[in-house]
């Protein structure tokens, strides 16, 4: 896997999906709500992360013991495309296990492109979703998940907690069990969604997972701001690790350069091979 940077990069080049210049997504610095978990250059390498020993120790999940095949999954997606490049590996997990899953995309993801004329909130609005029902089908398992869209403001979850929090009760059932973007994420929709999540979780005594996302960008092995001893490791087969990989293809909107702005993608070469590797990481508190 030491070279999927440069795979990744040749497989978005060929498929006309970026023009080969990579630059990550930036949250301005200083940041009243992330603080110092801050998404800016590229970020650490996947090479770092594949080399450190500790994500090698990492306890493995076990699906079948820690998902009970009655249980409902509950994956909650800030922004439609965040259930595949933290869960791509868990949903495939799941469906082969047999559980019943829900995806709730919190927000569509409509200010990921401003000032755009090929990406306006109004055709976000509509393409958004419509990528990660394509993404659901390149992991195999579309027949197999329920979505809900909550509709709430894209970049502004933290002044909707409360909006979201009322939602949950409206939707999460007795026994489900929850799984959220990492509370300390460093995007701050994710890490409202994950707050939130989390404290619902808490008060119902549901079972609740937090999938690392940007942290694999900010964070660097070993980082304190992370809680391993908290952490489990899911291994992806080859095969689910390709469906993966094409699954996060499918979102052409967030991996491809706007021509209408001249910006990057918002989702680098880098971002993709971060999120790319043969395994995902979750946080059980």
């Amino acid at each position: 896997m030491a070279t999927i940077t440069a795979h990744m990069s040749e497989f978005l080049v060929n498929n006309g999906l970026t023009d080969g210049h990579t630059q990550s997504t930036a949250i301005s610095a200083p940041h009243p709500i992330v603080g110092d978990r801050l998404i800016e250059g590229d970020g650490t390498s996947q090479d770092a992360w594949q080399n450190w020993q500790g994500l090698q120790r990492l306890p493995r999940l076990d699906i079948a013991a820690r998902f009970p095949v009655h249980q409902r999954v509950c994956i909650f997606a800030p922004h439609p495309d965040d259930e595949v490049l933290g869960c791509g590996g868990l949903l495939q997990h799941l469906a082969a296990n047999g559980n019943n899953i829900v995806i709730i995309h919190v927000t569509n993801g409509t200010q990921s492109h401003p000032d755009s004329q090929l990406y306006s909130p109004q055709t976000l609005n509509i393409i958004r979703p419509q990528e990660s029902l394509a993404a659901l089908r390149a992991l195999g398992i579309a027949g197999q998940v329920t979505t809900v869209a909550l509709g709430l403001s894209d970049g502004d979850v933290f002044a909707q907690q409360a909006v979201l929090q009322q939602r949950l009760t409206t939707i999460i059932q007795p026994d489900d069990i929850l799984v959220t973007p990492f509370r300390y994420d460093g995007h701050p929709d994710h890490e409202a969604t994950g707050h939130v999540v989390t404290d619902f979780a808490k008060r119902q005594g549901l079972a609740c997972y937090q999938a690392l996302i940007w942290a694999w960008h900010w964070a660097k092995p070993a980082d304190r701001r992370i809680p391993w001893h908290c952490a489990t490791r899911l291994d992806l087969s080859a095969k689910q690790l390709h469906q993966k990989t094409q699954a996060i293809a499918c979102f052409k909107s967030q991996i491809t350069m706007d021509k209408s702005t001249g910006n990057p993608p918002i989702l680098s070469a880098h971002t993709i091979a971060r999120v790319s590797q043969p395994w995902e990481v979750y946080l059980y508190e």
